[in-house]
């Protein structure tokens, strides 16, 4: 029961966001001169309704979850890591120079070049927490800026060192080092098992072990070597993300170019904070964002509602989501939250 009443703001803010966000969005298609009901279905249909379409939106959904729990460990750890896009491109840089240096092929290719994104996505973490424990620096401040270095980083490699020929761009990956698709004719790969698992694994960490938290001061009373910890906050956070770099580079993209991996950092701060920090919930979020994504242009051909409706309903999940997770901090909601779960614990006793 405790673990229920913990979870529930996890998840009743998200959908009561959503749920406004559409009706809001329904409002907004009506002034437009469009049905919401058959622009909702589209959306939808263009998501789901094919074969295609669920590939499509898995695979969008696959690197935001990554960002999305990157974020979500840090920040429920009591650190805050705006770093996720620069994480996230690192891993993908060692995961396309293990593969474009070493010539590794098969499983264990794929397996190292994995690895090398974990480890690259880590370090990259790591910089911001070692400023930050050793010298008492911003580490939001830095690991943003951090993100840019990434990004410029990435631009010299396809620009200039790495370069296809006139084309900015690397040059693909050997196929033999592609991360196999789950079912054949569907996009998606096992980098979405992989992101599934981890979230899993969070929860797990998160909500089932002891953890420093947001309580530093007790913990450090306590003997519980809190720098230490933070650190490591910092590191296992950015190696989320560098591995979801390295399984986009791995199974999706294949090559380094221009706009790869652009706003997922901070879309999964977002999604994060949509899900209110839990993992679970957090992955449903990226899974609902990449149906917007992916739907928004069905239901554009359909009923010509232009996709940046999309976009606004996305922004109004957001700020819902932010003004709930505020509102259920409140003492009010706490006491209503104990009254109500406090009654269910007294008719089941």
């Amino acid at each position: 029961m405790e673990k229920l009443k913990k979870g529930f703001g996890a998840f009743l803010v998200p959908l009561l966001s959503i749920l406004l966000a559409f009706i809001i969005g329904g409002i907004i298609m009506a002034a437009l001169g469009a049905d919401p009901f058959l622009a909702v279905k589209y959306l939808f249909q263009g998501a789901f309704g094919s074969k295609a379409g669920i590939g499509t939106t898995l695979t969008k959904a696959t690197p935001l979850m990554f960002t999305a729990l990157c974020a979500c460990f840090a920040y429920k750890c009591g650190v805050f890591n705006l770093g996720g896009e620069g994480q996230f491109l690192m891993g993908s840089i060692a995961a396309f120079l293990t593969c474009y240096f070493t010539g590794a092929t098969g499983f264990g290719g794929v397996v190292l070049a994995l690895l090398a994104g974990v480890l690259a996505g880590g370090f990259w973490g790591m910089i911001p927490g070692v400023l930050k424990i050793t010298r008492g620096q911003n580490e939001m401040i830095i690991s943003i800026m951090l993100n840019y270095v990434a990004t410029l980083f990435m631009g010299v490699i396809y620009t200039s060192w790495i370069r296809d020929a006139s084309v900015p761009q690397t040059p693909a990956i050997a196929d033999a080092v592609h991360l196999p698709r789950i079912i054949s004719g569907m996009r998606f790969t096992w980098g979405l098992v992989i992101a599934v698992a981890v979230g899993l694994i969070l929860y797990y960490v998160l909500f089932w072990t002891s953890a420093v938290g947001y309580n530093m001061t007790a913990s450090r009373f306590n003997g519980i070597p809190v720098k230490r910890y933070m650190l490591a906050s910092f590191i296992i956070s950015g190696a989320i993300a560098g591995l979801g770099g390295s399984a986009e580079l791995l199974g999706t993209q294949f090559r380094l170019i221009n706009g790869f991996g652009a706003g997922y950092g901070f879309d999964g701060v977002a999604m994060a904070l949509i899900g209110q920090l839990h993992p679970l919930a957090t992955m449903v979020v990226a899974l609902f964002f990449a149906v917007l994504r992916v739907g928004s242009t069905t239901m554009q051909a359909a009923t010509g509602v232009p996709t940046s409706v999309s976009d606004i309903i996305q922004a109004l999940v957001i700020v819902f989501s932010v003004a709930g997770m505020a509102l259920t901090k409140l003492p009010e909601f706490e006491a209503w939250k104990n009254r109500v779960f406090g009654k269910r614990k007294a008719g089941e006793a």
